[in-house]
């Protein structure tokens, strides 16, 4: 157990590794920083002066070096825009993102979880055909396309609910119930799937031959063990959503990560956006590592397999 765990580790750090690497070169090719932070028309003087003042004058590996220093201690340097340290700008961001994802995954793995179920142990009805169409067609709508329409009939024709911002429970209905459609549909259409795969197995066929209840065989059987895919798909999205939804919180106006780096980008706050990349996948990698390590202590053969 030991051994799976630290390899699992070196491989977790090795992705956040990458992903750092990537963004520091990412930002370096986009241009000189220097020269896009300054006025069109700056002075060279102004632009050798800057980038000295950011330490861009110093060899590009050098600058990678320290950059990977600094990060290790959370330190991206002071946003260009909020004049405060950059990851104190985005950790300033994740509640009102974490309040988005939590509260979309538990109404999408109650929703897809009920649909789901239903589909499974309704197979060849017609309500397993509505189901699916419905689940079907939640994964193929667009967010940004049911954000506006949500918008559209509830907040401007209705006027029931605010069309966007944030500060209490009604400004969390939209934009939740928008990443709920996607969440519901995903979890829906695998339940499904894996519980017919478990209804198969000869474990079940004895289960119902004993006489046990219907729904003994189904809470204690089926659902546990076809909950196991489901685990891992709840732990991406959820992963995903914490890494913030770009699109649903610059919809609805969210003050989220994913719109702060939206807004960094425009600005050209590269510490903002070195910050909030590295902070969403922190957040997805250590998720993910957290999952597996449940596998490894659910089913010994896993931790076999890697």
């Amino acid at each position: 157990m030991t051994g799976f765990i630290l390899r699992r580790l070196g491989e977790s750090l090795l992705a956040v590794w990458g992903v750092v690497t990537i963004v520091f070169f990412v930002t370096r090719v986009l241009g000189d920083p220097a020269a896009l932070l300054l006025p069109i028309g700056a002075s060279p003087a102004d632009i050798a002066q800057l980038r000295s003042q950011l330490g861009l004058d110093q060899p590009l590996i050098v600058q990678y070096g320290q950059f990977l220093l600094h990060a290790v201690q959370g330190d991206f340097g002071m946003s260009f825009q909020h004049s405060r340290p950059a990851m104190q700008v985005v950790l300033e961001r994740l509640p009102a993102t974490a309040l988005l994802a939590f509260t979309a995954i538990a109404f999408g793995l109650i929703i897809g979880g009920i649909a789901g179920s239903v589909a499974a142990l309704k197979r060849g009805r017609a309500i397993e055909l509505v189901v699916m169409a419905v689940a079907l067609l939640g994964q193929a709508t667009p967010v940004f396309w049911l954000g506006i329409m949500l918008i559209l009939f509830f907040g401007v024709n209705m006027g029931w609910l605010p069309t966007g911002g944030y500060g209490s429970w009604q400004n969390l209905v939209l934009p939740a119930f928008t990443l709920a459609v996607f969440v519901s549909a995903s979890i829906a259409r695998l339940l499904r799937s894996s519980m017919l795969e478990i209804l198969k197995e000869d474990y079940i066929r004895t289960a119902k031959a004993k006489g046990l209840l219907r729904s003994t065989v189904f809470f204690w059987h089926v659902a546990r063990n076809a909950l196991i895919p489901v685990v891992t798909m709840t732990a991406i999205l959820t992963g995903e959503l914490l890494g913030g939804s770009v699109v649903t919180e610059t919809v609805f106006s969210w003050p989220g990560i994913g719109r702060l780096i939206i807004q960094a980008i425009e600005a050209k706050d590269f510490p903002v956006i070195q910050a909030g990349i590295t902070l969403i996948a922190t957040i997805f990698v250590l998720i993910n590592f957290l999952v597996d390590l449940l596998y490894g202590i659910l089913d010994p053969r896993i931790r076999a397999r890697r």
